[in-house]
């Protein structure tokens, strides 16, 4: 009986040992798996936060650069198109034609020519050889797409060597020179310089000895308003300088040049040829004595004081003829062309052409 109880007392000690024993161990592998599990749920988590850390530093930079560009953009808009105040609302003006002149002279376009005249310095030209033909000038009717003459491009390239001067080859210069020649006195060249005084243009006029004898207070009044005065020849032969020896143009020039430098110390150095009849040994001859030989792009029959054109109709001519560069001879004897010429100044300048003085 005491043995059974002790083997039984003995059993029931091994099996609460091993039930305890299976508790402990189930305690541990439950422990290590909550560990285990722990750590790995750790780890994700902190996988997880990197992750949505490196995606807002994405995400962060890429909206910087977004905002950098967007940045860099509205500065360049910025400085392309300024942000400026509207400035306050200005008189509707009246915008001028620009021509080349203004840059030439921008504080007026007409020059006053200096009351001493021009001395010249001409590179001097071998005589010998050169074509005495004589040749009538005249514009022609021909013109190219400027509404110039065409003879008178031709003649300007050809003779232009010599200091000679059809028109100014000037298509981009809507301006027009004005000459007028003084043969003799009838009476309007006072008119004429009042109108000219009043529109505020200086003109070239061209005088012989005989009218600077019979006018000096009309020479000197042309200077003194600012005029150019040109040679017109002592005698202005009806036959042409080149019907003459070289001597005698040489007289013909030279005389009338040292008159008008005695009588009223000025230097002339524009020539025109009497009847426009030269040659080209004679163009060369007035580069040799220092002068510029000056023809016209337009003239007509306005000189015959007997027979004077319709005014009318002469200012619709010198209308219908506006060309760039535009050297215009009038006669100032012409009782037509005294009482059009205010009314054409004004007309050619409303068609954007400014009058300067040839020089």
């Amino acid at each position: 009986m005491s043995t059974r109880r002790n083997r039984r007392r003995r059993n029931t000690e091994i099996k609460i040992r091993l039930a305890m024993g299976v508790t402990a161990l189930t305690v541990v592998i439950l422990g290590g798996i909550l560990i285990t599990k722990a750590v790995h749920n750790a780890s994700d988590k902190k996988e997880n936060h990197s992750d949505i850390t490196a995606e807002k530093e994405i995400d962060n930079k890429q909206s910087d650069q977004k905002e950098s560009s967007k940045t860099s953009k509205d500065s360049q808009k910025e400085t392309e198109n300024p942000v400026t105040e509207d400035p306050a609302p200005k008189a509707e003006e009246t915008e001028k034609p620009f021509t080349l002149a203004d840059l030439e002279n921008p504080e007026g376009f007409d020059i006053r020519p200096t009351e001493n005249g021009i001395v010249l310095q001409n590179q001097q030209i071998d005589l010998t050889g050169l074509d005495t033909t004589s040749l009538d000038w005249g514009q022609g009717g021909d013109k190219d797409q400027w509404n110039r003459p065409a003879g008178c491009m031709q003649y300007q390239e050809k003779y232009g060597k010599y200091n000679a001067y059809f028109i100014k080859d000037e298509p981009e210069k809507k301006v027009i020179y004005l000459t007028l020649d003084e043969g003799y006195e009838y009476g309007c060249s006072p008119r004429i310089l009042d109108t000219l005084k009043e529109k505020n243009v200086h003109a070239v006029f061209f005088v012989t000895e005989s009218f600077a004898k019979q006018n000096p207070d009309l020479v000197r009044r042309m200077i003194d308003e600012g005029h150019e005065v040109g040679n017109h020849s002592v005698t202005h032969p009806a036959a042409g300088l080149p019907s003459q020896t070289l001597e005698e143009q040489t007289n013909e020039v030279v005389g009338n040049h040292n008159y008008i430098k005695e009588q009223f110390d000025y230097d002339m150095h524009l020539f025109r040829y009497p009847a426009g009849k030269f040659n080209e040994q004679s163009v060369a001859l007035l580069n040799n004595l220092n002068y510029k030989s000056v023809f016209w792009s337009f003239a007509y029959l306005d000189y015959d004081v007997e027979n004077q054109p319709d005014p009318a109709a002469s200012l619709q001519k010198l209308m219908d003829c506006l060309h760039p560069g535009a050297i215009y001879l009038l006669h100032a004897e012409s009782e037509t062309n005294t009482q059009i010429l205010g009314d054409f100044i004004d007309q050619a300048r409303a068609q954007g052409y400014e009058f300067k003085v040839f020089q």
